[in-house]
């Protein structure tokens, strides 16, 4: 069986896909949240993202905002890490962190009985800098980052909570979503590291790559 396909550039790629996404979406999409929106389906090929993605009020404003007076971004994983755009975030002034590996880290969740992830956010809330933390895996870390932050210990400029499973997932999220910090999450049990990056490189793409 013969296949056809088209030559087409990378650049060409994406700008084709973006405009299948618009083509197929569910309903119109409020035009402050579309470009997130968007590359989420653009990396997912997923479009119940066009639903289930939830942003708090100026949610995408304060992020970018935060981004441009040099936050950093904290991960839950390296994978997270390793897909967001650092070249774009270090342009001005942000650098992304990942402590699931740390030694230290690891040491804290052993003496403490917790895991990895929530130890690695007691680190983060030492960071004396501006804070995105993008969380596409653990609901421990998120269930840690609001413990911190109702102990007064972090105070993130924006939340992203879209970790994926099935154990502790949805109510985690839905602690982000009842406190008093700016958050996009995906309710349900879809995300992952990859839409947490996705998320990230939306807000950083708008400020220009």
């Amino acid at each position: 069986m013969k296949h056809r396909f088209e030559n087409v550039t990378p650049k060409e790629i994406e700008t084709r896909s973006f405009q299948i996404i618009a083509g197929e979406l569910p309903h119109p999409l409020e035009e402050e949240l579309a470009p997130v929106i968007m590359r989420v389906i653009h990396t997912t090929a997923d479009f119940d993202y066009a639903d289930n993605l939830c942003f708090s009020p100026g949610a995408v404003g304060k992020g970018l905002d935060a981004i441009r007076r040099g936050a950093c971004i904290v991960t839950d994983t390296n994978m997270g890490k390793a897909g967001i755009n650092k070249a774009a975030l270090q342009r001005h002034g942000g650098e992304v962190f990942c402590f699931m590996a740390d030694e230290d880290v690891a040491r804290a969740a052993a003496e403490h009985g917790t895991t990895r992830a929530a130890a690695s956010m007691d680190k983060a809330a030492k960071i004396d800098r501006p804070l995105i933390f993008a969380i596409g895996n653990a609901p421990t870390a998120l269930i840690r980052l609001r413990e911190l932050m109702d102990a007064g210990a972090v105070r993130p400029e924006l939340v992203i909570g879209v970790p994926v499973g099935f154990v502790n997932v949805v109510p985690a999220k839905e602690l982000v979503m009842e406190a008093d910090v700016p958050y996009i999450v995906a309710r349900g049990r879809k995300g992952g590291s990859n839409v947490a990056a996705a998320i990230c490189n939306a807000l950083l793409y708008q400020l220009g790559r």
